[in-house]
């Protein structure tokens, strides 16, 4: 548990030191990803006027801001409070607040929807069965969830962002690897959908996959 705890502040530590960077980097990213674009329209439509959707490991918020243009309802979370920081800046309107998606500081069943954006580079497999049952409990029977990732043999790398002296290990994760964690943790999955990346001058150089699933509405019976 020390360990873990350990990791856990690195990452936030890490974040935090790169969070401006980050956000003059990543937060124009969507104009450029048309078909990012088109699935968080998409998912929009399926959680408009149904409650608060969070942006789960928002970053500097972008994606919370797409979405709220949308006419969500809208939150954000992250882990590194730098990258709140930098949210609240960018995106006045929208409230974010700090929180680890292993163990998140929200009630059960409060959420109509999450959309994780590429929220789990920085997890392992263990942690990430642990933020899918997380994000299963905190939304209400019958949210949504999109959740993005980068497509890879179930593996971790190492590297210095932007050569910033902030190393992070990145997780990469086979298709059928999250779909099983998805569906262990209870959800149902509707859709799954890959692509090959945009151009180095856009993005990383990896191949992602976006994943639609959603809560099962429980049904009782009179008996």
């Amino acid at each position: 548990m020390i360990q873990e705890a350990e990791k856990t502040s690195d990452v936030r530590l890490c974040y935090d030191r790169v969070a401006d960077e980050y956000a003059r980097r990543i937060y124009g990213e969507l104009e450029h990803k048309p078909l990012d674009r088109q699935l968080l329209t998409r998912f929009a439509g399926s959680v408009r006027n149904t409650g608060m959707v969070c942006d789960l490991g928002c970053g500097p918020g972008h994606v919370a801001r797409y979405m709220q243009a949308c006419g969500v309802e809208v939150c954000g979370m992250d882990l590194s409070p730098g990258m709140i920081e930098c949210a609240r800046q960018l995106n006045p309107g929208i409230p974010f607040s700090q929180g680890d998606m292993r163990a998140l500081p929200v009630a059960d069943h409060a959420r109509a929807g999450i959309a994780a954006f590429y929220a789990i580079v920085n997890l392992s497999p263990v942690d990430l069965a642990k933020a899918l049952h997380e994000m299963l409990r905190v939304l209400q029977p019958g949210g949504r969830l999109l959740l993005s990732f980068h497509i890879g043999d179930d593996t971790s790398q190492v590297e210095d962002m932007w050569n910033r002296g902030t190393a992070l290990e990145f997780s990469f994760f086979r298709v059928n690897t999250v779909a099983g964690h998805i569906r262990s943790a209870g959800f149902e999955i509707e859709e799954i959908v890959e692509r090959e990346p945009y151009p180095p001058e856009v993005e990383y150089q990896s191949r992602r996959a976006y994943i639609f699933a959603c809560k099962p509405v429980t049904r009782t019976t009179n008996a």
